[in-house]
């Protein structure tokens, strides 16, 4: 069921892809030669073993495959024309022979075993003490992320401790509520041994570890909990929210105070595994961070208009449901204009109309309604909420949208460059104050759920608006806070577990999703196990397919 240690380890080691910090690449060890417990052996290559467990992350983080399986299927988002995978978005006709599912589920559990391995000889590697906790804390933070995703995407699925070291033709399938006490002590351990900040950018520490623990324990019902790990990362570490909440995209300023933890892709393309024959074949990941493109509409066959960098390159997959839109007041909140591109302006006159000059509007979508009086006084061209949607909300054109702007990459050498050195946001603290709200709403203090609210809503505030932002105790709901989650946190790769977390995952799509809502099942709670891992086992009668799936 797992990938051998010899793939999943040494040809990490062998690779250039160790985990980077700091847009630079960290020291490699070359163990060529070697056998895997002599490389294993040594600090040296216990190191790299780490290093190595941590590049799995760019897996799901800022790739396609996981912005299919965390965002799309819920209530904001439905398919692009270019949309690869509708199964995934729409449940039509989803089953296990999806490739995205087969993907992650073999890189998943290929991360784990790196985990697994490294925690069972660290103690014999002749690191000091002081080291090798924060070694195996990092080890077993990991690992409770990677089950997290596990779990919570499959269901009660496979489980081990023990590194695998051949490959292995049975599996297991063991209780959710197993794999959670594993994540409480894997993360109980990190929290109590990691450091409060680290030198190389992108490595676990204290507050990210206490910040996972913190929606761990939401997931979990374990509520008070929940709201004093988030207060203690909000109060404790000198994170702060930015001043402006469009400032959290620039390209100029990734590492800023409100990043807890973050994929960190790397400045030099080079770095960052696309070209690696073990790692990314035929380039299949499409290398760094790939947000740039999924969430672009068609703009370059239009009048006035040609690709550039700036504008990006459109891969056309995903566009935001009406309903997502409609959660904003773009008249108070800042977040609309800041997350979503509504202009395009003409960089094109050989196409262009008559009088239309370089720098003119040449497309402007709108979530309004526009007359066509009013459009006729335009040389632009307009798309209106109803160009876009079908009164019922379901896609009209799936080409011509308002876009999803935040992982834009105007820094992208060529027009046509699908990799982005932009840091893959993992958790941030904007999460901490939603984790308080909710934690502090089920608790029964709809009170302090405001108060943590309202803090987010007046840094969202356009200036002058922030009396029409502020919300007060009976406003707060379980479902006002699933869309101030969204407003906040659209496209985050967080959409998904939040609506089954809170047990809102078919209703929130059977109201605001009509593309998906005749598809969506009770069982789709979990995805489809991957089949051809289903095939594989010979112990069928106990390994089978997620009930629901064919």
């Amino acid at each position: 069921m797992q990938l051998s240690i010899k793939k999943a380890i040494v040809l990490l080691a062998l690779s250039a892809a160790g985990f980077t910090a700091c847009n630079k690449q960290l020291e490699e060890y070359n163990p060529s030669g070697l056998t895997v417990d002599a490389i294993l052996s040594t600090p040296d290559g216990m190191e790299t073993l780490v290093n190595a467990a941590y590049t799995y992350t760019r897996w799901w983080y800022g790739k396609e495959q996981g912005y299919n399986i965390a965002e799309m299927g819920t209530d904001i988002w439905t398919s692009g024309t270019g949309d690869v995978y509708p199964d995934l978005t729409r449940y039509d006709n989803l089953q296990g022979s999806n490739a995205v599912v087969s993907l992650e589920w073999k890189q998943l559990y290929a991360a784990v075993n790196v985990c697994n391995t490294g925690l069972s000889k660290i103690a014999d590697v002749g690191f000091p003490d002081d080291k090798r906790r924060q070694r195996e804390a990092e080890l077993r933070f990991l690992r409770a992320f990677y089950y997290w995703h596990i779990v919570e995407t499959w269901g009660g699925v496979h489980f081990t401790l023990e590194p695998t070291t051949d490959i292995t033709t049975t599996a297991n399938r063991t209780p959710v509520d197993t794999f959670y006490a594993q994540i409480f002590r894997d993360l109980e351990f990190a929290t109590a041994n990691l450091a409060a900040t680290n030198a190389d950018y992108g490595r676990a520490t204290k507050p990210a570890a206490e910040a996972f623990l913190a929606r761990i324990c939401l997931t979990r019902g374990r509520n008070q909990e929940a709201a004093d790990l988030a207060e203690k990362v909000i109060s404790e570490y000198g994170y702060g929210l930015l001043d402006d909440y469009a400032d959290l995209w620039s390209m100029d300023n990734l590492k800023n105070k409100e990043i807890i933890w973050a994929v960190d892709y790397m400045k030099n393309l080079v770095f960052n595994d696309r070209t690696d024959a073990t790692l990314f074949p035929n380039g299949h990941s499409r290398g760094a961070n790939n947000g740039h493109l999924l969430f672009w509409m068609k703009y370059d066959d239009l009048p006035g208009m040609q690709r550039d960098i700036a504008n990006g390159r459109p891969f056309n997959r995903y566009m935001p449901s009406r309903f997502l839109l409609d959660l904003f007041d773009e008249t108070a909140d800042a977040r609309y204009e800041a997350s979503f591109k509504q202009v395009w302006f003409c960089n094109n006159t050989n196409t262009a109309p008559a009088g239309m000059q370089i720098g003119d509007s040449a497309i402007v979508i709108t979530k309004q309604v526009v007359s066509a009086e009013e459009r006729a006084k335009h040389l632009y061209r307009i798309y209106d909420r109803n160009d876009i949607y079908n009164t019922d909300g379901t896609g009209k054109d799936r080409t011509r949208y308002i876009s999803l702007q935040k992982f834009a990459d105007p820094t992208r050498a060529g027009s046509n460059e699908e990799q982005s050195a932009r840091d893959a946001y993992v958790i941030r603290l904007a999460e901490m104050y939603l984790i308080a709200a909710e934690a502090q709403l089920k608790l029964g203090n709809a009170g302090g759920a405001a108060t943590y609210l309202n803090t987010l809503r007046r840094r969202a505030a356009i200036p002058g608006r922030e009396a029409a932002m502020e919300i007060t105790a009976a406003n707060v709901t379980l479902d006002f806070i699933l869309d101030e989650r969204a407003r906040e946190l659209a496209g985050e790769q967080l959409r998904w577990f939040d609506l089954k977390r809170t047990g809102k995952l078919v209703e929130r799509i059977t109201l605001h999703n009509p593309d998906a809502k005749n598809n969506i099942q009770a069982y789709h709670l979990v995805r489809p196990i991957p089949q051809d891992q289903v095939d594989a086992v010979t112990n069928k009668g106990e390994f089978k397919q997620n009930e629901g799936y064919q």
